[in-house]
């Protein structure tokens, strides 16, 4: 593989995603590779960092690229994802400026699937309001959700989506989904049916976020979504905290609407010190987490590095902008 004048530029590996990664010593040997550890604290930094890059690897879901960052970048060819969401890259801007960007589709489903499901557990079994309880030195009972027999709904039957299915059936819960493109296959195989989104809201005693954000689904569960929910009822979300209106979540929480919720995604990140949010009852927070275990660091590092190679050899894969 004769690739030793490409230049790979990973600009912000910051909290640490990929240094010191045993798959970045391989492709040390057919690229140059430029890690820089902190992230860029202005955009001129950033682009700098850039500047002469051949390849990026985006080891952080938070640093974002537009149209204009791309196009100002006439040697870069393509981007790889440590990551399987691509939400803060301008897909079409990458496009028109010749930037193939290459993402990891489930990849990450096993870690993200069983972070739900702990999620879950957490604010049915009110662990985090119980030890902040604790901590403060109170003693006291409030009947948690016993979740066998109770019905979850995923939204979003993708890879993630279909694990954390799954896996609720197995603790004995009733498994109902909607999603944009039905898989009938799964469906049928599992015996996890589809109904209909109102249906799925009505009926559920905890609702699980597994969809993509687009246009389509930003603020998909608001104030009327969550007021058709039953009262009491359980939001988990590990999608993307774009996906709900946080203000209605918020009231509903404060109302008791809203029985509890899991979040691993926010609609600002990091969130802030006076985030309301943080003024709830009942809530277990973790700060965009969920595959954030060594196995699933390991396999995205793996996968970030195996579509740099197969670019350089001419055979890209996994392309999200053909």
């Amino acid at each position: 593989m004769n690739t030793s004048k490409k230049l790979v530029v990973i600009p912000a590996d910051s909290p640490t995603q990929i240094e010191g990664s045993p798959h970045l010593d391989i492709l040390k040997k057919h690229a140059e590779v430029e890690l820089y550890s902190d992230f860029p604290s202005t955009q001129a930094e950033k682009m700098r960092r850039v500047e002469n890059a051949d390849v990026l690897i985006n080891s952080r879901s938070s640093l974002h690229w537009s149209g204009e960052e791309f196009s100002s970048l006439p040697k870069l060819k393509m981007m790889s994802t440590c990551s399987v969401g691509v939400d803060g890259l301008d897909l079409d801007g990458a496009k028109k400026a010749g930037v193939i960007i290459c993402n990891q589709p489930g990849s990450n489903a096993p870690f993200v699937s069983e972070h739900a499901i702990a999620l879950m557990l957490g604010v049915a079994k009110r662990t985090s309001s119980y030890t902040a309880q604790l901590k403060a030195g109170i003693w006291s009972y409030v009947n948690g959700v016993f979740l066998k027999g109770k019905t979850l709904g995923i939204i979003g039957t993708g890879n993630i989506g279909k694990q954390t299915a799954e896996m609720a059936k197995a603790l004995g819960m009733n498994v109902i989904a909607w999603t944009y493109n039905p898989n009938l296959e799964w469906s049928k195989s599992t015996g996890i049916n589809y109904v209909d989104l109102d249906e799925l809201l009505q009926t559920s005693d905890v609702v699980s976020l597994h969809t993509r954000l687009s246009p389509d689904t930003e603020g998909f569960i608001g104030e009327k979504e969550i007021n058709s929910m039953k009262p009491g009822a359980i939001l988990i979300n590990v999608g993307r905290g774009a996906l709900i209106d946080t203000s209605a979540m918020v009231s509903a929480l404060h109302s008791g609407q809203l029985g509890g919720a899991g979040l691993d995604v926010f609609d600002v990140e990091p969130i802030t010190k006076d985030h309301p949010i943080l003024e709830c009852d009942n809530v277990v927070l973790t700060p965009h987490t969920a595959d954030v275990v060594p196995e699933g660091v390991d396999v995205l590092n793996a996968g970030a590095v195996k579509n740099v190679l197969a670019f350089l050899e001419g055979k890209p894969i996994n392309i999200v902008n053909p």
